[in-house]
């Protein structure tokens, strides 16, 4: 089966990766606009990898056009920072559910196919042990904890999109990521505190800060999934084998990574400890608690676990994750610390 994918984002985290899989593992082709390539370097020369430097905001008629030659859609261009969220409100909303929007309903129009990028945010503060894709309920909280913008634009998107697939026969397929992680996940040279998501944000934190910051001690939990296991399951989603992934919903993470913030400041100290490069930055480093108001804003509110059932991924993909949080932090500290490119790039911005 060759297919035609087309990945708005292709340059980030999940959209580089899954190209250079899609590019390893099958003969399909994708289409692929960023803002910027420089995470794509091993599929740009690729023939069946075609890449344009556009937003998806501006250069509508490019996407229009491209939804309508390919086969699969997959609009992964969000903005998934809870600084922002509090910070930036509106701008997370015009991009990640108006932009969206515009993108779902040609979608429906030209009758493609839509994988779109929920986020197990959208389950919010419930109370449930195990966040289950049918059943759990969606719990927010108040207007004025802004945090909850990005969780309320992405649920309604699912929403949506839902509808669509009821009353206009859309074929979808929504996937929840828990919190993955991996090479290329962000920048480690962008410093700034908070600019980063927590795996990375602790990474530069010991190389530039001398400390590493817990928000409200780090006693929340997070169950962490390494890419490699992520981008597994997209396939799969993709391929969408006697059609068992259209109109369903996975969580895509694994219960079995489920680890508290602060347990994996230590993991990521421990290991650094082991790159002899880094080993004197690692000893030094001071972990320390802050405030979240004071770190991320008054509008911020967080929750403490975040554990997926997985179950319909087992049933319907036949997949399982299989990499554990220690060998998840090793593929991405060996990316950034040992490869002496990537290592470069961190003396320079010392």
């Amino acid at each position: 089966m060759s297919l035609k994918v087309l990945i708005l984002g292709v340059n980030g985290f999940i959209g580089n990766s899954l190209t250079e899989s899609i590019l390893k593992k099958t003969n399909w082709e994708v289409y692929g606009m960023d803002m910027s390539s420089d995470k794509l370097e091993a599929s740009l020369g690729n023939s069946r990898f075609h890449f344009v430097e556009g937003d998806i905001t501006i250069n509508k008629e490019w996407v229009e056009y491209h939804i309508k030659k390919c086969d699969v859609v997959l609009p992964l261009v969000a903005i998934a920072n809870p600084a922002l969220y509090v910070k930036e409100p509106l701008r997370v909303f015009e991009l990640d559910f108006e932009a969206n929007l515009e993108i779902v309903r040609q979608c429906v129009f030209y009758n493609k196919r839509i994988l779109f990028p929920s986020t197990s945010e959208v389950y919010g503060m419930s109370s449930e042990e195990e966040f289950n894709e049918e059943n759990t309920n969606l719990v927010l909280g108040p207007i004025h904890k802004q945090r909850w913008i990005y969780s309320c634009a992405k649920q309604m998107l699912d929403r949506v999109i839902y509808a669509y697939g009821d009353q206009h026969g859309l074929d979808y397929t929504l996937f929840r990521p828990f919190n993955w992680l991996g090479p290329k996940l962000d920048r480690i040279n962008d410093a700034k505190e908070g600019n980063s998501r927590v795996v990375t944000q602790f990474i530069s934190n010991i190389l530039y800060h001398g400390e590493i910051s817990l928000v409200d001690g780090g006693q929340q939990r997070r169950s962490f999934t390494c890419i490699d296991d992520g981008i597994d399951a997209l396939l799969k989603i993709i391929e969408n084998k006697d059609g068992q992934a259209s109109r369903r919903i996975f969580n895509i993470g694994n219960p079995k990574n489920d680890f508290s913030i602060i347990e994996l400041a230590h993991m990521i100290v421990d290991q650094v400890k082991t790159y002899p490069d880094y080993r004197e930055k690692a000893e030094k480093v001071v972990i320390k608690s802050v405030e979240s108001g004071n770190y991320y804003g008054q509008g911020y509110q967080d929750l403490g676990y975040r554990v997926p059932s997985i179950e319909n991924a087992r049933k319907y993909l036949g997949w399982e994750p299989k990499i554990s949080l220690q060998e998840a932090l090793k593929k991405t500290l060996d990316y950034h610390l040992s490869d002496r490119s990537h290592a470069a790039e961190i003396e320079d911005a010392a």
